[in-house]
């Protein structure tokens, strides 16, 4: 799940559409409206959170720092002219990565998967040496150098596990990453049937299943 913040509804709206049509789900915030979800949400639904997007309102750099008190999650700036005081700034209060607009959904997408890279490089070089390599920007997995192809929903539950291995998610938390915080269209549920398909073809694959399930408390990518 993706988080926009800015204070033109119509930037928010078509962020969120943007992640929309690449099958993830997102929240759109003014600054007042983000600063209260941020300080009342549960840390089990900000650890669903991939990536926040802030775009341009006021106090933009003092709440980089109140997110990274919060959540361990990328924060990309958009900046809509170039000034490099204004950018030094922004990576001297914590902010990960900036961007000039426009930037497409998909760049955005491939410059988050690349902090997650360096802050996670011993889960990433550990996944990889037992063959699987997961690519997070869109692209199918591959499995000892072939392609994996997977379903949207089920790629993106092994990003999400392969994100947080060795910690032990829960259902909600898995369909929150996946489906997003205020969805009532779908029914929770639906992560069992992802997760059965998804192990089943791992296990073709790899001769073992990665995933490691204990009733009522959730699933732990062990690879």
């Amino acid at each position: 799940m993706y988080v926009v913040v800015d204070q033109r509804e119509i930037v928010t709206d078509g962020y969120v559409a943007g992640f929309d049509r690449e099958g993830l789900p997102s929240l759109g915030f003014n600054a007042g409206d983000f600063r209260e979800w941020l300080t009342t949400t549960s840390e089990p639904d900000l650890g669903c959170v991939q990536g926040f997007l802030l775009g341009d309102f006021e106090d933009r750099v003092s709440c980089a720092d109140m997110i990274r008190t919060h959540c361990k999650a990328p924060i990309i700036a958009l900046n809509e002219t170039r000034s490099l005081e204004q950018t030094l700034q922004l990576f001297m209060s914590g902010i990960d990565d900036v961007v000039r607009k426009p930037v497409h959904v998909r760049e955005i997408l491939a410059r988050v998967d690349a902090i997650w890279r360096r802050i996670n490089a011993h889960v990433a070089a550990e996944t990889n040496r037992q063959g699987i390599h997961v690519y997070f920007d869109g692209r199918d997995p591959e499995i000892n150098g072939e392609k994996f192809i997977l379903p949207r929903r089920e790629r993106h539950i092994l990003e999400y596990l392969v994100r947080n291995r060795g910690r032990r998610v829960s259902k909600s938390q898995i369909f929150n990453a996946i489906y997003g915080i205020f969805n009532e269209n779908v029914e929770e549920n639906v992560v069992e049937g992802h997760m059965s398909k998804l192990r089943k073809k791992l296990r073709m694959r790899l001769g073992h299943d990665p995933i490691e399930a204990k009733r009522y408390l959730g699933y732990t990518y062990i690879g």
